[in-house]
């Protein structure tokens, strides 16, 4: 772990902590238990692999820490907030400014450019399309597609694209970045172009990144190493 990570386990609260978290599925007369009070505690600047096989949770705890499915027991923290009692729209309000999403599938939108797909964000939040511009610029400039601006996601290859999408989830300066094998449909080599331009942002800007994925070079390469076993994240060496 880096000497920065140590420091700010120790000085300050984790951004994101689940707390004794529960999760179970109903199939017909069965019941699959997911997680079964889950700990696991994130903090600025940190990032974290999350190591599993496929079937076990590790998107389930990804979309619970993000505030996408509740949890049926437990308490996410976000910045030392519980959650669990917040109404819909600031459950929104807390995904939309804290929490950034990379999945494994990019999801940009086809008819807009790549400047566009990261400027829709901002102005949705609010910013002026002026400002949210320039942002977005610096952003994609900052991951090396200064000279794709204009170009559509057909006209990008699977890596740019991936890199787009990185510049979109964090284009609102979010605090915490979940990454759900965020390299799975990528080659070694661009895997290790969008791994770095990860590694780069969390570093830069504090910000505390949990990526999900199979490729443990890439695991290898990051502060803390998780797993989950029978429903608890467990920390691996």
């Amino acid at each position: 772990m880096s000497e920065q990570t140590s420091e700010s386990t120790q000085e300050e609260p984790p951004i994101l902590f689940l707390h004794g978290i529960e999760r179970h599925y109903v199939q017909g007369d069965a019941t699959l238990e997911i997680l079964k009070g889950a700990e696991f505690a994130v903090w600025p600047g940190q990032s974290v692999a999350l190591v599993a096989p496929s079937g076990v949770g590790k998107s389930t705890l990804l979309h619970i820490a993000g505030l996408l499915e509740h949890p049926d027991g437990g308490e996410v923290y976000i910045d030392s907030v519980a959650t669990s009692k917040l109404s819909d729209a600031e459950r929104t309000r807390i995904r939309r400014v804290e929490i950034g999403f990379v999945y494994q599938f990019h999801h940009l939108l086809p008819e807009f450019s790549a400047l566009e797909n990261v400027v829709l964000p901002q102005m949705i939040r609010g910013l002026k399309k002026a400002e949210a511009a320039k942002r977005a610029t610096e952003l994609l400039t900052y991951l090396g597609l200064k000279d794709r601006l204009t170009h559509r996601p057909a006209e990008l290859s699977g890596g740019e694209q991936q890199r787009v999408a990185i510049a979109r989830a964090v284009a609102n300066a979010p605090r915490i970045l979940l990454a759900d094998e965020p390299t799975g449909n990528l080659d070694p080599k661009t895997s290790d172009h969008v791994f770095g331009a990860l590694t780069q942002l969390s570093r830069a800007s504090g910000l505390a990144v949990v990526i999900a994925t199979h490729n443990m070079d890439i695991a290898a390469r990051m502060d803390r190493r998780v797993t989950l076993r029978d429903g608890l994240v467990v920390e691996l060496d």
